[in-house]
């Protein structure tokens, strides 16, 4: 059996796509296996085992009966998921995801009173979707 992994589903494919695309491999290490801009699909793996996945959220919403719903709360809302992506260098990693569309949250700190040695800064992916990028 394969280990579980994390598919997020996606409105705006193109621009989810190419920010993970640009991301992902220099901080993880993961590769592209499967997927294109224009979707609906993407996997990037690391040593044989999906880390990622992305999947077109209308698809997935005509598939499971759910199309009439809506996509997202009416107005502003907690989080309620993170990615957590464990980097060498959170500042260089920021600087990274920012470039490819991210949107800054929180700088890089220091953050003794989480864990002894965790450094971390925060920030959004295309659609809004909170990432931690944290080092120890």
């Amino acid at each position: 059996m394969d280990a579980p992994y994390h598919r997020l589903l996606v409105a705006d494919f193109p621009a989810c796509f190419g920010f993970y695309r640009a991301v992902l491999p220099p901080l993880t290490g993961a590769v592209l296996v499967k997927g294109a801009p224009e979707g609906p699909y993407a996997t990037w793996d690391l040593a044989g085992r999906t880390v990622l996945s992305l999947f077109d959220r209308g698809q997935l919403a005509a598939a499971v009966g759910t199309a009439a719903l809506p996509g997202a709360p009416a107005g502003a809302a907690q989080d309620d998921a993170m990615l957590v992506l464990r980097v060498d260098d959170v500042e260089r990693s920021l600087a990274l995801g920012l470039r490819h569309g991210g949107a800054p949250v929180t700088g890089p700190a220091d953050r003794p009173e989480w864990g002894p040695g965790l450094r971390t800064a925060h920030l959004r992916d295309p659609e809004g979707r909170l990432i931690e990028l944290q080092s120890y």
